[in-house]
């Protein structure tokens, strides 16, 4: 019988890792069926909730980023470093994967590291026109880098360079849902101009900060304002504003439907 091709897709930390990294399985999966996917992330993150939702197995690296201000943190996430590097030779060793795609994010640069040292092909999907210092430094033993805009020659080996746009999740992109039914799941006015707001999964300050200022402009102008706040901002704006909700300001901390998040815009502020 023919061993099933056996992938790892590492990282994550933020949406914007996250569903490309979905979207590249979804597709593998249309491919081959019978590919056996794992993913690999960091504990507490968006990821260890969004992949699950999305029908694949996970496991968490304990891993948490560097902060600059606070030294004697940084000492005990040294020791959460070596843990996760162990934990991710041991998560390899025992799936044994045929290739190992990073998509960036915390985990990602552990597990495509002890991939390139156990001579395990590696693919690195950089979703950013500037890539970092990690990709980078992974590039060299990559055996493929994705990229989604030109130039990228200046900071990965032309000859693995591989052109081809950020993924999208499939229900986006071939898109069932009447306009009617996204302003209903929404509870908005189809009959008011909508203002989809995003900044990402985390949040973006100066985004919401100016959404703020300008709130009673929106109110006053008869426009609704579909909100993504994210995660880091969410409870600050939802107490400052959720009674506004029957003027139709819907504030959200993460919206899960973006295929009719974009139905019901018709402006995007991101």
């Amino acid at each position: 019988m023919k061993r099933k091709v056996k992938i790892i897709i590492s990282g994550g930390g933020t949406g914007g890792h996250v569903f490309p990294a979905i979207s590249i399985a979804n597709a593998l999966k249309e491919i081959n069926p019978e590919a056996d996917i794992l993913f690999v992330g960091a504990n507490g993150k968006i990821e260890m909730e969004k992949v699950p939702e999305a029908g694949y197995n996970i496991i968490g690296l304990p891993i948490k980023g560097f902060e600059r201000k606070y030294l004697l943190t940084n000492i005990t996430r040294i020791f959460r470093l070596f843990a996760s590097l162990l934990k991710a030779f041991s998560i390899i060793k025992k799936f044994k994967p045929d290739v190992v795609v990073g998509v960036g994010g915390y985990a990602s640069g552990h597990v495509l590291k002890i991939a390139q040292r156990l001579n395990i092909p590696t693919v690195i999907q950089e979703q950013n026109s500037y890539a970092g210092v990690t990709n980078r430094l992974l590039a060299k033993k990559a055996v493929k880098i994705c990229v989604a805009y030109d130039n990228m020659d200046k900071y990965f080996p032309p000859e693995k360079i591989v052109f081809t746009g950020n993924p999208v999740r499939n229900n986006i992109i071939n898109n069932s849902i009447s306009k009617n039914e996204a302003f209903e799941f929404f509870n908005l006015n189809p009959e008011q101009k909508t203002v989809l707001v995003i900044g990402g999964s985390l949040g973006a300050k100066t985004i919401n900060s100016s959404i703020e200022k300008n709130i009673d402009i929106f109110i006053s102008s008869n426009i609704q304002v579909l909100w993504q706040t994210g995660k880091l901002y969410y409870n600050d704006i939802i107490t400052k504003y959720g009674y506004l909700k029957n003027k139709g300001i819907m504030i959200y901390d993460f919206i899960n439907r973006m295929d009719m998040a974009y139905l019901v815009a018709n402006i995007i502020i991101s």
